[in-house]
Formats: structure tokens, sequence, C-alpha cells
């Protein structure tokens, strides 16, 4: 006997309800439910859930995603949800991770097993004085959950920092217009840099997993804002081809949507290029139960051509992902 086990990811891009928001909070609601309950996921991880401001001088609560979900079996699933530097919600963009299955332990990571680098922009207007810590735009979840039979599942939601330029002082006349292509060039490689480090602390914080279990059932879900051939990934990954070594490919992980045809493989539409940005990957030992990939990509819009000629689409320009797995009871 068997039980199904589904592991989805969804970009809600900036959920939220704030007050003359266009569109509606009931307008994106009337989109996204459907999708999320299409998914049938037992652990939905979530990215770009916006906090709502309490009553009063309270707490920040995650009510927009509360309306979502109203009515739908995710309702009563537990919750994980990432913190800023008050431990609550961070304004913006939001990790949550809901689940059927119990959660044993929760953490994340934010720059605790790789130190933020230091950085002096060269061609920063004016000059700074000393180099500055680059820490990470958001942070890394990470939940233990029973899978049941003795077994945990080591799952891990992530949305790394997206392949635009990073500020740099100085440099920019407008929010998408540079001054100089140098000033430009420094703010891609900054952000560069902040993507292929939120990578190496996710990859660290799987090698502590494997520590605990060499068998260990290890899945990777999330926004990764870069491809299977980019450096994040390659360094997430591990392929034999680049440690060189078979006694690690063990440590190796497996991107499921490998499994779909390269028609089908695709998440976002940019400029009419199809991209696979969003990605399930799973340890070996997890690749074993694997059962199938879906890409609910049918509906989804070009993002350039509809932010230029859609007015206030109530749409994600992601396309949910979900990957299912048969676990032996």
């Amino acid at each position: 006997m068997t039980e199904q086990l589904r592991i989805a990811s969804f970009n809600l891009e900036n959920l939220d309800d704030k007050p003359g928001q266009v569109p509606e909070l009931a307008a994106r609601i009337a989109i996204l439910r459907p999708q999320i309950e299409r998914l049938r996921a037992d652990v939905l991880c979530l990215q770009e859930v916006n906090r709502q401001d309490g009553a009063g001088h309270g707490p920040g609560r995650l009510s927009a995603l509360d309306t979502l979900l109203q009515g739908t079996p995710y309702q009563r699933f537990e919750r994980v949800v990432s913190e800023g530097t008050h431990h609550g919600p961070m304004d913006v963009h939001n990790l949550v991770i809901l689940s059927r299955l119990a959660v044993l332990e929760t953490s994340q990571y934010h720059n605790d097993l790789v130190e933020a680098p230091r950085f002096r922009p060269a061609t920063a207007v004016p000059p700074p004085e000393w180099a500055e810590a680059v820490k990470w735009d958001r942070p890394i979840l990470h939940a233990r959950l029973d899978a049941g039979g003795g077994r945990v599942l080591e799952l891990f939601n992530v949305h790394y920092r997206a392949p635009l330029a990073a500020f740099i002082p100085g440099q920019k006349s407008e929010p998408f217009v540079w001054k100089s292509v140098s000033g430009w060039a420094e703010g891609y490689y900054l952000a560069a840099m902040k993507r292929s480090g939120q990578a190496l602390e996710t990859r660290l914080a799987i090698e502590d997993c494997f520590e605990r279990e060499a068998q260990a059932l290890v899945c990777v879900a999330g926004d990764f804002n870069a491809g299977l051939d980019e450096m994040p990934l390659r360094i997430l990954i591990g392929a034999e081809e680049d440690t060189g070594s078979g006694d690690l490919a063990g440590h190796s992980l497996v991107p499921l949507e490998l499994s779909l045809s390269a028609d089908r493989r695709y998440s976002v539409i940019h400029h009419g290029k199809r991209q696979m940005l969003d990605h399930v990957l799973a340890s070996r030992r997890l690749t074993g139960y694997f059962r199938g990939f879906e890409t609910h990509n049918e509906a989804l819009g070009d993002e350039m051509e509809g932010y230029a000629n859609v007015a206030h689409s109530p749409s994600s320009y992601h396309a949910p992902i979900v990957a299912e797995f048969a676990l032996p009871g």
C-alpha cells in the first residue's frame, strides 16, 4: 500500500490587501483560488505573500492569505512562515509552507550558514568609505515534516534574488534607468552575488540534512529565478560532472521537471521566451518515489506584454507546479 504525496510551489506575486489596491483582493482570489485548488497539494510552498497591518499597534498578519485559503483544504493545514528581523512576517515577499503532514521542526537561514560578504562598490557616487555587508534579500525556509513510517521529509521553500541589477548609490536616474553601463554592470554583479549566495546557503543546509541521515528525503521547491544551466541551480544540484566525484552522487539533487516534454517545461514567459524558473528538486532517495510532474501553464501570459498591455491583471505571471510521489506504507 502506498500513500500519495503532492508537493507544490506557487509564486503568488505580491498577494496583498492594501487600501485602494487595484486589482482588489477579491479579483485576485477569483483567479488564484482555483489554481491552488487544482494543485491538490499535500504540501504547498508559496512565495510573495505580503503582510497586512494588525489593528492598532498589533502584530502584522497574513490576512490576505487567510482570505485566499477560506473554503479550501489548505485552510486546515499547518503553516510555517518566514520571519523578518522583528520575529514576525516581513512587510513583503514572505515565504509560506502549508502542510497536511505534521510539522516536526522549523528553521530559516538568512546569512546564518554563509556570512554576508563585504562589498565596496567601485561606481557608487559618492564613493563609500568602507565595504558594507551584502545580506540576502530573503531567507530560506526549512521545515521537517512527518512523512509517515518513521520517515522525515526535509522541505526547503526558496525565493532567490531576481536577475535585476541591485541598487548602486548615485547610479540611477529613475527606478529602471541607469546613468552608466558600469553602474548597471556592478549592480548586476551584486545581484548575482546575492542569488548565488542564497543557493550556497541552501546547499549547506542540505548537507546538514545528509549529515543527520545519509538517505535523507530532501525536497527544495520555489522560485529560483534561474534556469538549470545557471549558477544558482548548479550550486544546488551538485551534479557528478561538477563535483567530479561519484562518491558524492548520493548528495546531488534531481530537477523533476526534466520528466516533462520540452514544450511543456516552462513556468514563466518573458518577451516571448518560455523559461523554467520555478523548480522542485529532490534527493536521489526521494526521487525513487517520484511518479509525475505538472506545470499548470495553460493560461500563463507573457509577463512583459501583461505589464505593458493589461490593466490591473489579477493573475500571477508564474505557473503553479507540482510533483507527485508514492510513499510506501
